[in-house]
């Protein structure tokens, strides 16, 4: 794969808002054991709260998610497959995303915290907009023009 392939791929696997649209794939191959994930997802969420005795599994699950992702971005990152492969890596990773930002909704959230993330963000949009429109250089970190 050429490295603008391979730059490309991986700007879609982080490219915000990824997993807007995709599925959660039927099945996976996580850590050497097939996972039936789109069943999985859908049972725990049909549940309003998971019990005491799934909530390890749950846990589980996600981390065995968070280590596939990794391996699979590896594998593209150090460019060890040919474009085809690597564009069936990027679906299956923005199915794992899927996957787990639907098991991450099943916990409860910290609304202080979460409101604080969200105002730094936008605080950061904010100043980011301001050094354009005041046509700062952001390399130059601040010093005015």
């Amino acid at each position: 794969m050429k490295e603008f392939q391979r730059k490309q791929l991986l700007e879609r696997v982080n490219r915000e808002g990824a997993t807007i649209g995709s599925t959660i794939p039927d099945e996976i191959a996580v850590q050497g054991e097939t996972l039936d994930l789109q069943e999985f997802v859908f049972e725990i969420k049909r549940r309003d709260t998971v019990p005491a005795g799934e909530r390890e599994r749950v846990d589980q699950a996600k981390r065995n998610l968070r280590r596939e992702r990794i391996e699979r971005l590896e594998l593209i990152e150090e460019n060890e497959v040919s474009y085809e492969e690597g564009e069936e890596l990027v679906e299956s990773i923005i199915g794992i995303d899927r996957a787990l930002n639907a098991l991450e909704q099943l916990q409860p959230v910290d609304l202080e915290q979460e409101s604080k993330v969200q105002e730094a963000a936008d605080k950061k949009r904010w100043m980011t907009f301001l050094n354009k429109a005041l046509g700062r250089d952001s390399d130059r970190k601040g010093i005015r023009r």
